[in-house]
């Protein structure tokens, strides 16, 4: 699968988070074609603050893989990870981030930090920046643009 066909996916769980009142932003985990976990955030649907759409796949495909080990995998996310996000990444040896929105605000893998590239950690990761970056932030900015609205 291309990493266009991955971020539509990530797409569509960053839609369903929205149906639930979460922030839509969707993330993806595949190793090849095979897709490993797919989820959006579900902060609000858990009452979670760590529970960021990476979090959520990153936890679904350790365990699919048995493994905290993610080595061989990419993640794919509809907005640049936050610092929490981005750690996880680093910390579950991710091969490949794919971003599709930057975040300007609160995004480290190049936007406000480089954590995901920090030469001083043990571990770093390849970043695409810009996969369907339009339609990532057109579905932020027309779900903020409701929210202000009511």
């Amino acid at each position: 699968m291309s990493d266009e066909e991955l971020m539509r996916l990530a797409l569509e769980q960053a839609r369903r988070s929205e149906g639930w009142g979460d922030v839509p932003i969707g993330a993806v985990v595949a190793r090849g074609d095979e897709v490993l976990a797919q989820a959006g955030n579900e902060r609000e649907r858990r009452g979670d603050p760590t529970a960021h759409a990476e979090i959520l796949v990153l936890r679904e495909a350790a365990e699919r893989v048995g493994s905290w080990h993610l080595e061989g995998c990419t993640l794919f996310v509809t907005l640049e990870p936050c610092a929490m996000c981005a750690g996880a990444a680093v910390l579950a040896r991710i091969d490949r981030l794919v971003v599709g929105a930057a975040d300007p605000k609160a995004g480290f893998a190049g936007s406000l930090g480089d954590l995901v590239r920090d030469p001083r950690l043990n571990h770093r990761v390849e970043v695409t920046e810009g996969v369907l970056a339009g339609e990532s932030a057109e579905l932020l900015r027309g779900f903020f643009a409701s929210r202000r609205a009511t």
